[in-house]
């Protein structure tokens, strides 16, 4: 007969052998801060080929194809395996993931990509400037809020991607659209989505907010002021049916995807106009930031 301390021990043993191991590329980064993007949301079809699978702060998105199926940013480690397990409540697998794409190389949207990457073995396609970031877990000097930011894990390989570079997967091209500003290598990425003959341009866009580190004045960098100018004048200009923005708030997208759930009809993220209110808000920021800095 087994002992009660030989039984203890028994317990203790199997409890080890259950407990996950440490996995580097999961390990939690500022996990009571992220924990605000981080609220659980049903994952949801936006429009024809194209679904949310994140989280009620954070975007990623998915886009079908008949060849497998891209990804649209990675949020943070922690997230991950919800990220991965809403696939799975679509009917997909992270295995069927081919392409993750990045729109910029921050921790909160680009720290649970190498994680992803090997759990799918998918290609990742970064700007030129935002794959050096990646490669190097999130070291930009040149960032205004670069005294803030987290190191994530390095994503070790990435394709480097021009922009309006087109890229296939399947019968779905989506095209990279610079988008510099919030980062130097900030890149939005666009594609097609049809419901029957229904057909939408989407656009997955990089943030467009301007925010920095305490200290750190948009004043003394003109040339920073300068990329947001002009992507904010590309926005205007974009065919834009649908926008998904990498936090859902900062378009609306978190009371859009609420609409959808609950079947709102028509669909609320179609508005030819979004693009254009997007950088509208946003200069705006830019705008009276500028004005702050100069009256102190």
């Amino acid at each position: 007969m087994m002992t009660k301390w030989a039984a203890a021990i028994s317990v203790a043993m199997m409890s080890l052998a259950a407990a996950p191991a440490d996995d580097p590329l999961l390990r939690p980064i500022s996990p009571e801060y992220a924990q605000r993007w981080l609220a659980p949301e049903t994952p949801v079809r936006v429009f024809g080929n194209t679904f949310s699978v994140g989280f009620g702060g954070l975007s990623v998105a998915v886009i079908r194809t008949d060849a497998g199926l891209i990804l649209v940013d990675g949020g943070v480690p922690q997230g991950v395996p919800v990220v991965e397990a809403n696939l799975r409540k679509l009917g997909f697998s992270i295995r069927d993931v081919k392409l993750i794409l990045s729109t910029e190389p921050h921790w909160d949207h680009a720290a649970g990509i190498a994680a992803l990457a090997r759990d799918s073995g998918a290609t990742v396609l970064a700007s030129a400037r935002a794959s050096v970031v990646l490669k190097n877990g999130g070291h930009d000097p040149a960032d205004p809020q670069a005294a803030v930011l987290e190191p994530f894990p390095a994503v070790t390989k990435v394709r480097a991607v021009r922009d309006g570079e087109r890229i296939r997967l399947g019968n779905v091209t989506v095209t990279a659209v610079a988008s510099p500003g919030h980062t130097s290598g900030s890149m939005s990425w666009q594609w097609q989505s049809c419901e029957g003959k229904a057909c939408a341009t989407v656009l997955f866009a990089s943030s467009l907010n301007p925010a920095a580190a305490d200290g750190w004045r948009f004043a003394d960098h003109p040339e920073r002021v300068a990329m947001f100018r002009g992507t904010f004048a590309r926005f205007r200009k974009l065919p834009c049916d649908i926008l998904l923005t990498p936090h859902p708030d900062q378009s609306g997208g978190d009371r859009k995807l609420a609409a959808v759930r609950a079947g709102a009809r028509p669909n609320p993220f179609r508005d030819p106009a979004s693009c254009k209110a997007y950088a509208d808000r946003f200069e705006a920021l830019l705008d009276k930031r500028l004005r702050d800095e100069a009256a102190r």
